[in-house]
């Protein structure tokens, strides 16, 4: 018998989740900029809170509850990676272009990259620079790495049927932070199997012939290609991480699939009940994985007081803030913090850049009074925000739009690419709106 169509609110009921990554933005280029501006402030701030890992854990939360609903609503595996790859990748490699092009100009830093450009290159070419012993260019896309490798994952678990398993997955993670977090190396592909440039050249190989087995076959074959993809990313997290440890890794996993169990719950595949103890329960295990790994550093009692406090007041708040956002989501939300959220993933790459070229021509050898430096900033504000907007409407939204009529193009040419349609539920948002958050 056919579904009932469900009726769909409109597509302002996912303002909550703009509204997030706004707040999220905000702290992530406080993280940045008080280094230069307003350090007084940044002092009084970091000796409690991380203001950069609190705005990056708001974003894999809000990553967690949306991009599943972006594949399930579809059931195509196809279309979701072309939404990920015009949603993604044109802001990427500009971003990544106006860093080579501000450095060329003496006017940035390539942060090494420029050291070995091949293994540069490979290491970044599928954003996953953090995890294949790569330069992360610019710095902010050392996350990125991660988004990845939980697409990947949940791609082989929705061919596979088992997605909705979320929080089993989100505890499991957390449990795998506190329990192996500690004991797993760093880098360890790229310095004893290899050189990190033939590492990050087969893990490259092996990531897009796992990728395209999955997304171009059917049948057995598609699930054998999205497992591959799946494990390599898996074990490059777990023994080839960067500049972030294990635990923190395994620890972010968890969050995205907590965000994800939360999703479920909104859904109705979960009780409310089952989907709020996943989320304490992973965001405790988060925070105890982080304290009892830092021992091992040998930290200063006072030193280690200091991370401990503001590892925990990272992770406990973003969790907060999620909670809070969900629970207020049927709230209207301010019209320049959506925007704002619209355009967070423009202003997260961009703002480093801007950072520099503002450090070099402003902040380099001056020092300003407080008022002077509230201006600046706001300043800096202003000027990120409106060049943010501007990639925005020039550069991601005609991508979006594009990568959609692709989608709908190779429909029509090769017929529909389901898997599972009669699983796929209506995730209750517009189909438009939840390609363009996504």
């Amino acid at each position: 018998m056919a579904e009932t169509p469900v009726a769909v609110p409109p597509a302002r009921r996912l303002a909550w989740l703009d509204a997030l990554r706004g707040i999220a933005a905000l702290a992530v280029v406080f993280d940045h900029l008080s280094t230069h501006l307003l350090s007084g402030v940044r002092m009084h701030v970091y000796h409690w809170l991380d203001a950069g890992r609190y705005g990056v854990f708001v974003f894999f939360l809000v990553s967690g509850y949306i991009v599943p609903a972006s594949l399930e609503r579809k059931g195509s595996v196809r279309t979701f990676w072309v939404s990920r790859v015009f949603r993604l990748y044109p802001m990427y490699l500009l971003t990544i272009g106006l860093a080579v092009l501000l450095w060329a100009f003496a006017n940035g830093s390539l942060h090494g990259a420029d050291g070995d450009p091949a293994k540069s290159v490979l290491a970044q070419f599928l954003m996953m620079g953090n995890v294949l012993a790569g330069t992360n260019l610019p710095n902010v896309v050392w996350s990125l790495s991660y988004e990845m490798i939980f697409y990947l994952l949940l791609t082989a678990l929705f061919i596979a049927g088992v997605h909705k398993r979320s929080g089993w997955y989100a505890v499991g993670f957390g449990v795998a932070a506190v329990v192996l977090g500690g004991m797993l190396p760093q880098q360890y592909f790229s310095h004893h199997l290899s050189s990190p440039r033939l590492v990050a050249a087969g893990a490259d190989l092996l990531l897009l012939v796992g990728l395209a087995v999955a997304v171009l076959l059917r049948g057995a074959p598609r699930l054998v290609g999205a497992g591959l993809s799946a494990v390599v990313a898996v074990l490059l997290l777990a023994f080839n991480g960067g500049w972030i440890y294990p635990w923190e890794a395994l620890s972010i996993l968890g969050l995205m699939f907590t965000g994800t169990a939360l999703y479920r719950a909104e859904q109705g595949d979960y009780p409310w009940s089952r989907a709020i103890a996943v989320a304490v329960t992973t965001i405790g295990l988060g925070i105890a994985a982080g304290l009892w790994h830092s021992h091992a550093w040998g930290l200063s009692a006072g030193a280690e007081t200091l991370w401990e406090r503001r590892w925990f007041f990272a992770f406990f708040l973003a969790g907060l803030t999620f909670g809070g956002g969900l629970l207020l989501r049927h709230v209207r939300v301010p019209r320049w913090l959506a925007w704002l959220g619209l355009i967070s993933y423009s202003v997260y790459l961009l703002h480093p850049l801007l950072v520099e070229m503002d450090y070099q021509y402003l902040l380099k050898s001056h020092h300003y009074s407080f008022g002077m430096q509230v201006l600046l900033y706001f300043l800096f504000m202003v000027v990120l925000v409106a060049l943010s907007s501007l990639t925005y409407l020039l550069v991601e939204r005609p991508m979006q739009v594009a990568g959609r009529r692709v989608a709908r193009w190779l429909d029509a040419r090769y017929g529909p690419d389901r898997v599972r349609s009669r699983e796929v539920r209506h995730a209750g948002v517009r189909e438009s709106s939840v390609a363009e958050r996504a």
